[in-house]
């Protein structure tokens, strides 16, 4: 039984919750929880590693203690430690940290003293307004949560699309080395690069005969099979994510994969389309009448309606067969365009990877230049730089650029931006950075006028080069700071600043949304992994497809510009 990385990632995180409640050593806590990253965010399946010292050599953070307990969980499907954790921790705890915003204390507090084992349990409380007579909530934080839980309710079925990669990739990939089967496909959310994903959708076409069902609901990650039909099946995968397979004529393959793919709207204006010249659109292909016309390719489905191939990511109804028809959709950048990274961090502050190995992985992966840009001092935990550290780095920089053959490393820094809108970062040794990021990582509720002039105020710095994950949410977990996205856009085209899409998968921030805005205001859009390590330099596929969403061209997207392009566009040269 294979073990995806995601898993072993969920039994810490799960681990580190629990210790948390108990009032563990924070060090022990964060230390599960970078195990977790490490693990979810490492390029290699780590099932295949736990022979030998496989784990210590291409894990080395891990530590020998947390090597053992991955190699338990390959081994076993589950953990020791997380059993003794669920029999000694408050019943129902863990369960209410799942809601964004909600601490340890807090969860304790609730499973102690009203005996709340739910989030069901949580809402029925807070609406009889039972936790606000506990101590340290109040009727303030009762209705927080009240509107937590409604949030929380629209995305609890939802998975990262990094995350259900790991699963639907590998599953894809099983079912495509079956002799027999001729084009399979993921459709769906998945397909259309949404941020998170719900139930995953597979479209197949093979030979007659071909075992596709036996080979799919085998599979080794299969929890439990739903239904199973000649033509159709639904699975549950230990994950908990649903699968649904659907085994196609050939002919109908396009059609379906269309109709599959989404969205809802999409598919609605295509068919009314349809219905306007006297054909019916739908999963089995074109029709006028009982005529079958065509759908053997996607393609035959928007030339059926006078439309050129829409890309999967734009198939959202805004806008996009507006701008098909009128010959105006963009030509997407693609992750063969980028050309460099523009967010990267290293063991000089929170990053679990040198300085020169970050740069060598990069030049690995052809790039032509690499920022790198670790934290200033504002935030404790991060182990940030002030100016003499940054000075010092910039030194290590130089002589490494003078030893690599292609890449170019650029000097940076991710600058918190203060409360009131100053930088934590002196102005000389901003000017000395080759690029500078600006950031929030603190006072992300605060007001949103408020929020909006402290961003202004840090955009209008003659130094600052990006705006960084600009709301500093995290998908899932915490909402990002509200701000007038108009005034602040504004500013930065105004200040020649450009805005990141963060390619971190919680992350990928800005989102799909505001991105279109800043590319249709005229601000240039950034990618930038936030590496925290060298296998995170590979989130840029995210980051791609989160501005193929955003509507973003080749020529919106900074890192796509050569060196000597990308140089012009900083502040050094501004």
């Amino acid at each position: 039984m294979a073990i995806e990385n995601a898993e072993v990632a969920r039994i810490f995180r799960e681990v580190a919750d629990l210790l948390e409640i108990e009032g563990e050593n924070a060090f022990r806590v964060r230390a599960y929880r970078n195990a977790a990253r490490t693990v979810e965010e490492h390029a290699e399946p780590v099932a295949g590693l736990v022979t030998g010292d496989g784990l210590r050599e291409k894990l080395p953070g891990l530590g020998e203690d947390l090597a053992a307990k991955v190699a338990e969980i390959v081994r076993t499907g589950s953990l020791s430690t997380l059993r003794d954790l669920r029999r000694s921790a408050p019943r129902g705890a863990a369960e209410l940290m799942r809601l964004p915003g909600l601490g340890p204390k807090k969860a304790r507090l609730l499973a102690d003293r009203l005996r709340i084992r739910s989030l069901a349990g949580l809402e029925k409380a807070a609406r009889a307004h039972k936790v606000r007579e506990l101590p340290g909530f109040g009727a303030t934080t009762e209705e927080k949560i009240l509107r937590d839980l409604e949030g929380h309710r629209a995305t609890e079925r939802r998975t990262l699309r990094a995350t259900a990669a790991q699963y639907a990739e590998t599953l894809l990939a099983h079912l495509r080395s079956l002799k027999g089967v001729k084009q399979a496909e993921l459709a769906g959310s998945f397909r259309r690069a949404r941020e998170t994903v719900g139930d995953l959708d597979i479209l197949v076409t093979c030979a007659p005969r071909t075992p596709v069902m036996e080979r799919f609901t085998g599979y080794d990650e299969v929890a439990e099979v739903l239904s199973r039909g000649p033509t159709k099946a639904s699975v549950r995968l230990r994950s908990g994510i649903q699968v649904d397979l659907r085994v196609l004529e050939d002919r109908a393959y396009g059609a379906a994969l269309h109709y599959f793919t989404g969205s809802k709207a999409h598919n609605i204006a295509v068919r009314h389309m349809g219905q306007e010249r006297g054909l019916k659109i739908n999963e089995y292909g074109v029709w006028r009448g009982t005529r079958w016309v065509s759908g053997r390719r996607e393609q035959d489905v928007f030339k059926a309606v006078g439309l050129p191939w829409i890309p999967p990511e734009l198939r959202e109804n805004r806008g996009e067969i507006e701008a098909a028809h009128a010959g105006k959709l963009p030509d997407l950048v693609t992750l063969d365009d980028i050309r460099g990274d523009l967010q990267s961090h290293t063991t000089d502050s929170d990053g679990r990877d040198s300085l020169e190995a970050m740069a060598r992985a990069a030049d690995a992966l052809g790039y032509e230049y690499l920022a790198v840009t670790d934290h200033t001092t504002a935030i404790a935990i991060v182990g940030g730089m002030d100016g003499a550290g940054f000075r010092r780095q910039m030194k290590r920089i130089e002589k490494l650029n003078g030893e690599l053959e292609h890449l170019r490393i650029l000097a940076g820094a991710e600058v918190d931006i203060l409360g009131d809108g100053r930088l934590d970062l002196d102005d000389d040794t901003l000017a000395a950075l080759d690029i500078v990021l600006v950031s929030m990582h603190s006072g992300l509720r605060m007001a949103p006028r408020e929020q909006t002039r402290r961003v202004v105020r840090a955009l209008s710095h003659k130094s600052v080069d990006i705006f960084a994950h600009p709301t500093g949410r995290l998908i899932g977990e915490r909402r990002g700071a509200e701000f007038d996205l108009g005034d602040v856009l504004k500013a930065a085209k105004d200040h020649g600043v450009m805005v990141e899409v963060n390619a971190q998968p919680s992350r990928l921030d800005l989102d799909d949304v505001s991105c279109r805005a800043a590319v249709e205001m005229g601000v240039m859009v950034t990618l930038g992994t936030d590496a925290h390590a060298v296998d995170e330099l590979r989130f840029m596929r995210w980051g791609v497809d989160q501005v193929r969403r955003g509507w973003a061209g080749k020529e919106d997207v900074a890192n796509t510009r050569s060196l000597g392009k990308l140089l012009r566009l900083l502040h050094g040269s501004r």
